[in-house]
């Protein structure tokens, strides 16, 4: 039986303790301590979140003259000697340099996590209309073309204790490639889920991946993908837009998830057809869109706004003053004039812009806003989607890699 009495201690107790821990401090050797990396949760640490990983393109898959998948491996002679593993749906922050502009572009990781174990990691490029880095890449990246990444991000991952058994997947354009990844992922057992992929499309032609998920669906009883074809019909295919009525066709009774990835304005229509589902929001999980390039289109935008400002960014101890155009993003005009800004999302979420306002006015649209509410109260911005409403002083942290 439990005597609570007999647990009871009295705190003078451990004064004696005292002593006997000075014995053996005493007793111990004199020698310096091992360096910290060297500790097990140290070197586990460094090996998921390295702080700059260097790659090198191996192979390049070519899926059409405007996408291409490129096979990455670990440069090591550069320091690199293994590939840091992530979870199906992050990406990494690839770095650039074209011409004097200095950058960084998110692309989500299209391998699966196996994979990078096995010594790759696989990311799919389409080329966009005036696209500055998708067109570089596809254009310029050729096999031994090195590449410097950051450690995988993103939180736009499957989560069992959030999520639900079944994920109804929804994709346009190149938003496929994080679903891919998830796909091989239950395939290969690292995920306990069912994914059923809504892939939407303008034609058949156009949907990337079509021969590899069809093997995936004959191998994995957990994954189905359905064609939804916006500019033609196909024997197999659903034709039109994804709307609510087409989620519930394919989604289970009872829970379900759904993950959306793909273009704004797919993510303009598609939640106004999800509003109608009734789902808990903790379901509904939205991959990030890229960076944020109207926002007069705002409704809250003021009127009246100057073609461009001026912008002073100090950053290293440096400081430099710069035209900025209204509708550019802070980011892009610091990129553009050859200041080599930290960044990695490009969407307002990971924070790793987050810089200080010193002077002036910018605006951000409410859509894209993730600071914190400390941001607000004293004066920090997220510049990827800061926009100058007059002449602004900023302090910019340095790149880290």
């Amino acid at each position: 039986m439990f005597k609570p009495n007999l647990w009871k201690l009295n705190p003078m107790d451990f004064t004696k303790m005292t002593p006997a821990r000075q014995e053996k401090i005493a007793q111990a050797p004199a020698k310096a301590l091992p360096p910290t990396d060297s500790y097990k949760p140290n070197e586990l640490a460094k090996a998921l979140h390295p702080d700059v990983q260097y790659l090198k393109v191996a192979k390049i898959i070519e899926h059409d003259k405007d996408v291409k998948s490129y096979w990455l491996e670990a440069d090591a002679q550069k320091g690199t000697n293994a590939l840091a593993w992530f979870s199906a749906g992050q990406y990494l922050s690839i770095t650039l340099k074209i011409g004097s502009m200095k950058m960084t572009r998110p692309y989500s990781l299209s391998s699966s996590p196996k994979e990078a174990l096995e010594g790759h990691y696989m990311l799919t490029i389409k080329r966009v209309d005036g696209g500055l880095a998708s067109n570089y890449i596809l254009d310029n990246w050729q096999v031994g073309t090195e590449v410097t990444a950051s450690e995988p991000l993103g939180v736009f991952t499957y989560e069992p204790l959030r999520d639900a058994k079944t994920v109804i997947g929804i994709a346009g354009g190149s938003g496929i490639t994080p679903f891919y990844s998830l796909a091989k992922a239950i395939a290969d057992g690292d995920e306990d889920a069912e994914l059923i992929l809504l892939y939407g499309s303008r034609t058949l032609k156009d949907a990337v991946f079509q021969e590899e998920f069809r093997a995936l669906e004959e191998a994995c009883p957990k994954f189905k993908l359905v064609n939804v074809l916006s500019h033609e019909t196909q024997e197999g295919c659903e034709n039109g837009f994804i709307t609510a009525e087409l989620i519930k066709k394919y989604a289970p009774e009872g829970k379900y998830s759904l993950f959306l990835c793909g273009p704004q304005a797919m993510y303009t229509f598609v939640d106004k057809e999800i509003e109608t589902l009734g789902l808990r929001k903790k379901f509904v999980r939205h991959e990030l869109f890229g960076e944020y390039f109207n926002p007069s289109k705002e409704a809250d935008y003021p009127a009246d706004v100057a073609l461009a400002f001026r912008l002073t960014v100090r950053i290293a101890g440096e400081e430099k003053t710069m035209t900025a155009p209204a509708d550019v993003s802070l980011l892009r005009t610091l990129e553009a004039n050859g200041i080599a800004a930290p960044a990695h999302c490009r969407s307002g979420e990971c924070g790793w812009c987050h810089s200080r306002l010193i002077s002036g006015d910018v605006y951000t649209p409410k859509s894209v806003d993730g600071r914190r509410e400390a941001d607000l109260i004293y004066g920090y911005i997220h510049p990827c989607c800061a926009f100058p409403l007059s002449d602004v002083v900023i302090e910019v942290p340095p790149v880290k890699q």
